[in-house]
């Protein structure tokens, strides 16, 4: 399967948004305690928790369940449905149900909905709600949430969601084939593009069939392909928050390495899924993609009896490698008083050690309490036992937030900057004009 599958339905968020910029949240001047309401001990509550992985069936819906049982158990006057969201987009998803008049109370939205999110579709702000004690003690505790990790749903000097689940992107490889290429997975150069490229050479000469895939180049890898970018000295926004650049130089350069993997024949053309599935069955042999498969491929690997390892992501030369995070917030919708309780105490829930003992190890996801991996934590035993752990923990020091674009039209911003990459990449477009064009669109989406 190729890459010219489009996804339908990203013009609606512009359209509605109009709608909804009514809805946002009122900003108010934050205070150490926040305006948070306690429920009585006999007070019952019912509230909703939209998820996109509980739209995933297998590992990644049975551990939040699993979770969502859990609490309920130890809060048997909260009860929590378990909604998956019926969208690609979750923002869409909850865009939906607010117009309706019937939002869910807590929502998990990937962070380049973070803008969208605090401007436009409604969510909390969580530093008037809780306030910036009450954040402090839940990004604190005897694990604390990683530097890094904890302002990744900040937005404007104020938090409006919890991040909750993430990951960067892995080099995934499968030691069978580098073996059978005649190349050694212990000692073998990965470390640089180059150097991925010559392997990818030596066992595509050997298989004869193309040896490598990239998610990042394909739509709903925009998240990853931004931190290729910053890897390159590229950015695909400015500082300010004003300016496209995925049209600079240093962009252009970028998609045209990936754009010579692929004339060179070592890149396959191929969506995400059918990539990561066709990595999972053995038929890849290198594959970029999130930590958050290591659960299918670890499965895949002990099925179909091949070696599977993980690598940092490769460097553009003796430039420093910038990883970028996939995954998800926590974000708060309700606005009933007990509901919103209820709501900040399955938030607490979902990102407290308990969970990540879960999260981590069912799932795949990087545990934002890093100190849990450290000692005699929690998590100590289990990176102990599957070093495939650790490249995702070293990336974590050099993680860069994943950009999300200002206005209700970011959907169609990455809808463009995929286009353009694909086209780029596999459907002999150049690349200059190419990623120039996209830019110069995107650019007027955002003003």
């Amino acid at each position: 399967m190729n890459t010219r599958i489009r996804r339908a339905g990203i013009a609606s968020l512009a359209i509605l948004g109009v709608a909804l910029a009514g809805c946002a949240s009122a900003t108010a001047s934050p205070g150490a305690a926040g305006s948070l309401t306690e429920l009585a001990d006999d007070q019952k509550v019912e509230i909703v928790f939209e998820s996109y992985n509980l739209a995933n069936v297998g590992t990644w819906s049975d551990a939040i369940n699993a979770l969502l049982d859990e609490f309920m158990e130890e809060n048997p006057n909260i009860t929590v449905v378990g909604q998956p969201s019926a969208s690609a987009s979750t923002a869409a998803s909850v865009q939906q149900q607010v117009l309706a008049g019937a939002a869910p109370d807590v929502a998990q939205l990937t962070f380049n909905e973070l803008d969208f999110a605090a401007t436009t579709l409604g969510a909390q702000n969580l530093t008037t709600l809780i306030g910036e004690e009450g954040l402090a003690e839940q990004f604190g505790g005897e694990y604390p949430v990683h530097e890094r990790a904890k302002v990744l749903s900040d937005w404007e000097g104020a938090t409006y969601g919890l991040p909750y689940v993430f990951s960067t992107p892995i080099l995934w490889i499968n030691e069978d084939l580098f073996e059978a290429a005649g190349l050694d997975p212990a000692t073998v150069d990965l470390s640089t593009w180059d150097a991925v490229a010559a392997a990818a050479e030596t066992i595509t000469a050997s298989s004869g069939t193309p040896s490598m895939s990239v998610s990042c180049v394909n739509t709903g890898g925009n998240w990853c392909m931004q931190g290729l970018f910053l890897s390159n000295g590229a950015q695909v926004l400015s500082e300010d928050r004003s300016t496209i650049g995925f049209g600079s130089d240093a962009a252009v350069d970028t998609v045209q390495t990936f754009r010579d993997m692929f004339d060179g024949g070592i890149l396959t053309n191929e969506d995400t899924t059918t990539q990561y599935e066709a990595f999972a069955q053995g038929k890849t042999a290198i594959h970029i993609n999130t930590s958050a498969l290591q659960g299918a491929f670890m499965g895949g690997a002990q099925a179909g009896g091949w070696t599977l390892d993980a690598r940092t992501l490769p460097a553009f030369g003796d430039k420093p490698v910038v990883p970028t995070n996939s995954g998800s917030m926590l974000a708060m919708f309700a606005t009933d008083p007990a509901k919103q309780a209820a709501s900040w105490a399955l938030m607490q829930w979902m990102t407290s050690p308990r969970a990540y003992e879960v999260i981590s190890t069912q799932i795949g996801y990087l545990p934002l309490r890093t100190t849990m991996t450290e000692g005699d934590g929690p998590l100590a035993e289990w990176v102990a036992q599957n070093p495939l752990v650790v490249p995702n923990l070293t990336q974590l020091d050099a993680l860069q937030p994943w950009v999300s674009y200002p206005g209700d039209s970011y959907a169609q911003v990455d809808q463009v900057l995929a286009t353009a990459i694909e086209e780029s990449v596999f459907y002999g477009a150049d690349v200059s004009a190419t990623m120039t064009a996209a830019a110069e669109r995107a650019q007027g989406l955002i003003e």
